[in-house]
């Protein structure tokens, strides 16, 4: 056993059917930490990175869509980061099966997804596959300082002329 972190994404029709307490509550069984989280507004560049191995497939579009929020109104994911005791695998198992039909009724997926009449998955969640996946997952989605335990190495770098939205 060794510890390990995970990249957990509840999607917009998670959100949008107020399930994030339902899937956090069922994600807790895997006695894992919360080392990060956020909402995020997930922009079409986003989503090509995050999906960048499923874009030659004749899915691809509707995924963008899905993943965007283009398909439900309202472009909204909650990010998360799971660390612990074979996080991967423990996440991976209480989502279920990527086909919703196909998934543990019991499972996060085979108790909340659907499959849409495109053949689309609509299966409120996603779980980074491998150590590889989730590293890079996490790298994309998170920056070392949103994270509160430093799980990958870091390096200082400076900035000139970065542009950075501020409050006013």
């Amino acid at each position: 056993m060794h510890k390990e972190a995970t990249l957990v994404i509840i999607k917009p029709d998670g959100l949008i059917k107020s399930l994030t307490g339902n899937i956090l509550s069922r994600l807790s069984e895997a006695k894992l930490k919360i080392i990060a989280a956020k909402i995020v507004r997930v922009t079409v560049e986003l989503a090509d990175k995050h999906y960048n191995h499923l874009k030659g497939e004749p899915f691809y579009p509707e995924l963008a869509k899905y993943i965007t929020g283009v398909l439900h109104g309202e472009n909204r994911v909650m990010a998360l980061v799971y660390y612990g005791e074979n996080a991967i695998s423990g996440v991976r198992n209480l989502a279920g099966a990527t086909n919703p039909e196909q998934a543990d009724p019991v499972s996060i997926r085979g108790a909340y997804g659907r499959i849409l009449t495109t053949g689309l998955f609509e299966n409120v969640i996603h779980a980074s596959s491998s150590l590889d996946e989730s590293e890079r997952e996490i790298k994309l989605w998170f920056s070392p300082d949103e994270l509160t335990v430093d799980i990958y190495e870091t390096e200082e770098v400076i900035l000139e002329n970065a542009k950075k939205e501020s409050w006013k």
